[in-house]
């Protein structure tokens, strides 16, 4: 290594030294120290005699760390040789005492990298509700201190403008707090004992064959909603297959084999086979790659990547209005032009796309298929000792309910005769009580 030579440090002159076949080091004098290594990267250095033995301490990379910034740390540093104190066991103790008693905000990296990302499909949301909701808060906090007092505080705060959201996050929250308790950062769970701030009805809304009729006619037609034509298709095969908003989104060409749709990773964690009929294969179309493709690519990739789930549900929001609303003029309708179109809206209840999966549930019900049919078709995880000995596909059956629920979606959008639309799971049953 080149010897070092001393010279008063300048931005112009830390900017003019160039990388050497071996790294060579600069400085001021009294330890303070530039090393500049042969790929270009330049160290501020504090060099210094402590207990008999030569230190390094670094004190950060140039220019991240400014010659003002470096010159400060130095002279503090140096401040504690002069006092009988070792900066760099100091910033080790530091660095230690951090490792065993993390912030929150390092707690919630090492939860998303450690827990969330191999185990949850949603990790994403995980991240983002951490992101917005507790980071800018918390984050600088380390996670033993944060009491519960603290925590009703925050959630309080969020059900002010989400009440949803802050039940959402009191979820998430309770998990990473376990997730610390079992690794020894914290002592107990704040969470423990917060109930839901809001109660929550499961939903139970299912769109009626009028409200089918609009909708489809709605999406079908260029121009009446302001929604995307993926999102107006992809709302659509959601309906006709009965499968979760999520997993119809990130739909991939790969998955599809003929009339066959596999689903590798659901919810449920159990690989899934959905028939699709020549509606859904309509809808799909001949695209490679992503079905429903976002426009933009992925920020650290570049790769290409499907729509996020939520875009869908902010279409059906964008579109929907409330019966009783005030309604707007021809005028002021046609002047809200938008990049697909007028924008009108649906005079309708509220509904949310995982609705239209529970919209076909309930036909196929009605139309005569048994729960358990219903069950595998919708790939609901089986139960029991079901779950343990029964591993039959029921691949028939679901291209049997797949269908017999085409058929009679298309006779409520009024494309077939809705007299034709005979359930053979209905059919079969009754020949069998004939019998």
């Amino acid at each position: 290594m080149a010897r070092s030579k001393n010279m008063m440090f300048t931005d112009t002159m830390i900017r003019k030294l160039k990388p050497e076949e071996k790294k060579y080091l600069r400085s001021e004098g009294n330890g303070f120290t530039l090393r500049v290594m042969p790929t270009g990267v330049k160290t501020w250095l504090y060099v210094f005699i402590f207990g008999e033995k030569r230190r390094e301490m670094s004190l950060g990379n140039y220019p991240d760390v400014t010659l003002e910034t470096a010159r400060g740390k130095f002279e503090d540093a140096r401040r504690k040789v002069k006092n009988g104190i070792d900066p760099l066991a100091e910033r080790l103790s530091e660095a230690e005492e951090l490792r065993k008693a993390p912030t929150v905000a390092m707690l919630a990296t090492e939860y998303i990298e450690k827990w969330a990302l191999p185990n949850k499909k949603s990790w994403k949301e995980d991240k983002r509700t951490l992101d917005i909701e507790v980071i800018p808060k918390w984050g600088k906090r380390k996670a033993k201190d944060v009491r519960r007092r603290e925590v009703v505080l925050l959630l309080e705060g969020i059900a002010k403008r989400a009440p949803v959201m802050a039940n959402r996050t009191r979820a998430l929250l309770s998990k990473l707090f376990n997730f610390a308790l079992e690794r020894e950062i914290v002592e107990n769970n704040p969470v423990t004992g917060i109930k839901p701030l809001v109660k929550e009805k499961p939903s139970e809304r299912n769109l009626s064959e009028d409200e089918i009729r609009k909708v489809w006619q709605a999406l079908s037609t260029p121009g009446v909603l302001h929604i995307s034509p993926e999102n107006a298709r992809c709302l659509k095969l959601i309906l006709l297959t009965g499968q979760r908003p999520g997993e119809v989104i990130t739909m991939h060409s790969a998955e599809i084999d003929g009339q066959w749709w596999t689903i590798p990773e659901p919810k449920n964690g159990i690989a899934h086979r959905v028939f699709l009929t020549a509606t859904a294969l309509e809808l799909i179309g001949d695209k490679t790659g992503f079905i429903f493709e976002s426009p933009r690519p992925d920020t650290s990739t570049q790769k290409p990547k499907p729509m996020h789930v939520n875009a869908l549900a902010h279409a059906v929001r964008l579109n929907l209005e409330e019966p009783g609303e005030t309604q707007e003029s021809e005028a002021q309708t046609e002047s809200i032009e938008g990049t697909y179109g007028l924008r009108r809206k649906l005079i309708m209840p509220f509904w949310s796309p995982h609705d239209l999966r529970r919209t076909m549930a309930t036909k196929l019900s009605e139309l005569g298929f048994w729960d358990e049919i219903i069950d595998v078709v919708q790939n609901h995880k089986k139960r029991g000792i079901v779950r343990t000995y029964n591993r039959n596909r029921y691949d028939r059956e679901k291209q049997e309910a797949l269908e017999a629920w085409e058929r009679k979606l298309l006779s409520i959008i009024g494309e077939r005769d809705s007299g034709k639309v005979i359930s053979l799971a209905a059919a079969r049953n009754k020949g069998q009580d004939a019998v």
